[in-house]
């Protein structure tokens, strides 16, 4: 699974914001933020992890098991597949 085309995600402050950009702001008008945690599996999605690759790459990154790893990376996809933020 990847991002869709036309998202992009910068950091601000100590916070990550993901925002449209060109003919992605038709559909997609705002702004959402991300923590550490969420930004990191936005950026492994750019790149077309999926679920499994996830929440082995948070075990690696931060200090969590891999069931509650995976159980979180499952919420994320699950809230960006809503937006419908990947394809």
């Amino acid at each position: 699974m990847k991002i869709k085309k036309g998202f992009i995600l910068k950091k601000v402050a100590d916070s990550y914001v993901v925002v449209a950009v060109g003919q992605a702001v038709r559909n997609f008008n705002g702004a959402i933020t991300l923590n550490e945690v969420s930004a990191t599996m936005w950026n492994m999605l750019e790149t077309g992890a999926t679920v499994d690759e996830l929440a082995l790459g948070l075990t690696k990154e931060f200090e969590v098991e891999y069931e509650r790893a995976k159980v979180d990376a499952e919420q994320f996809v699950k809230g960006l597949k809503e937006a419908n933020l990947v394809e």
